[in-house]
């Protein structure tokens, strides 16, 4: 592997990720905190806010505005990564993010007016507000995955991670950043800025309490529980396909593919193979299938002496 990977987490992130929940509404019944979250949330924000929202949507200038966050100076801050913002000409802008792979905007006043002034409102009316817990477990998910990466090859510590994700080197990365998110989670968010990438990754964090099955682990169960994702694993065996091959395999619709994929990948089943942003194809993860009975005893014993897979991925 010829680039470097951290993990880093910082209260801006996950507050970009928040908002990019709420504002990607394809993937609301997709997401852990379901479509019943985003409909909580519209009614608690202001008739102004929400007219500033509903027009946007996740593109080029939404991978700008990750960019901005990234390059803070002081990103553990919410109200400072908005007031360095502000203090920005458009000029400084322009000249701050031209060294990344990222599509410029023609008006950056515009930009600024529909884009970044949303943002000081969701703040205030919504990731404030937030349950503490959190980012403390956002910072907890951190800390842990830093011990760990000393014990682990880089591909190694990325595919435990990120419940699955390869990424391989282009000539030009130098750097793959690691963001836990919760927010979003199963979905991942994966931008490539040219010389580094960012793959804001499901962190498997699940706040109910310790007697409540965990989500992350329901969703394997449920995921191996149909003929055609199985039928899947078991391809995915005889080594790693791309999207195309695996529809010409199952003698189903893509739609109906991409959806049996996607369960297996939120799932941490299979792994996700990407060159820059795109996906290029899918390999088996025995790891988590190897893990499930150990899953399945900790919760079914209570013992403290089973690790849940929801701690190690």
């Amino acid at each position: 592997m010829a680039y470097q990977v951290e993990v880093r987490f910082a209260e801006v992130y996950e507050f970009l990720s928040s908002l990019h929940t709420f504002i990607c509404r394809p993937s609301h019944k997709k997401i852990d905190l379901t479509p019943a979250w985003a409909a909580a949330v519209g009614e608690t924000l202001s008739p102004e806010l929400k007219a500033g929202l509903a027009p946007l949507v996740i593109g080029a200038e939404w991978k700008l505005v990750y960019l901005l966050a990234i390059l803070c100076p002081n990103p553990d801050s919410v109200p400072s990564f908005l007031q360095w913002v502000e203090d920005q000409s458009n000029e400084d802008l322009r000249e701050l993010t031209s060294g990344y792979a990222v599509t410029m905007p023609e008006d950056w006043a515009f930009f600024r007016s529909v884009y970044l002034s949303v943002l000081p409102g969701w703040y205030e009316e919504y990731f404030r507000l937030v349950d503490p817990a959190i980012p403390a477990a956002l910072q907890q998910e951190t800390a842990i995955r830093l011990e760990e990466q000393p014990l682990w090859d880089a591909d190694e510590f990325v595919d435990r991670t990120t419940g699955g994700m390869r990424f391989r080197p282009t000539d030009a990365m130098e750097q793959l950043l690691l963001v836990p998110q919760y927010h979003f989670q199963p979905v991942n968010v994966v931008y490539d800025y040219g010389v580094f990438m960012i793959c804001h990754y499901s962190s498997r964090i699940d706040l109910a309490p310790a007697e409540v099955f965990p989500n992350p682990d329901l969703r394997l169960i449920r995921a191996l529980g149909e003929r055609s994702r199985l039928k899947i694993l078991r391809y995915l065996h005889e080594g790693p396909r791309a999207f195309i091959e695996i529809v010409r395999h199952l003698k189903l619709s893509k739609g109906i593919t991409h959806d049996h994929i996607f369960k297996l990948r939120s799932s941490g089943l299979i792994c996700a193979h990407f060159e820059g942003e795109t996906l290029v194809e899918y390999s088996l993860r025995s790891l988590s299938i190897m893990e499930l009975q150990q899953t399945l005893m900790s919760y079914i014993t209570g013992s403290p002496q089973l690790a849940s897979t929801t701690e190690s991925k």
